[in-house]
């Protein structure tokens, strides 16, 4: 992000027996796989979701971001809320492991 400093607000989210559905692009989804510095797509990922730490950009309200555990690591993911003739769905947009920053607000609020 070209060292833009991001501004996060914290947001708690909870969910009341309802299904989440996800889209994302595949090819996407692939090179972030291959990459070694993510190591898995948005398939995987998913997992943060079932127990995370959430916050939205100030400066960019549409975004939100998860911190949560998949397999053994932590990991932070980028997403918005969208609306489709189904409903609302979250739009992955990137994901990476989380920063030692990222690790301690975890930690403080989930």
């Amino acid at each position: 992000m070209g060292g833009t400093k991001l501004s996060w607000f914290h947001l708690s989210m909870w969910y009341n027996s309802y299904t989440v559905r996800f889209h994302f692009d595949k090819g996407q989804s692939e090179r972030l796989r291959v990459n070694p510095k993510r190591g898995i797509g948005f398939e995987e990922v998913q997992e943060v979701f079932v127990h995370h730490y959430l916050d939205q950009r100030l400066d960019w309200s549409e975004q939100y971001r998860a911190i949560g555990w998949v397999g053994q690591q932590l990991y932070t993911v980028i997403f918005e809320v969208r609306e489709d003739e189904e409903g609302e769905h979250y739009h992955l947009v990137t994901l990476w492991r989380a920063t030692k920053q990222e690790q301690e607000l975890y930690e403080e609020y989930s």
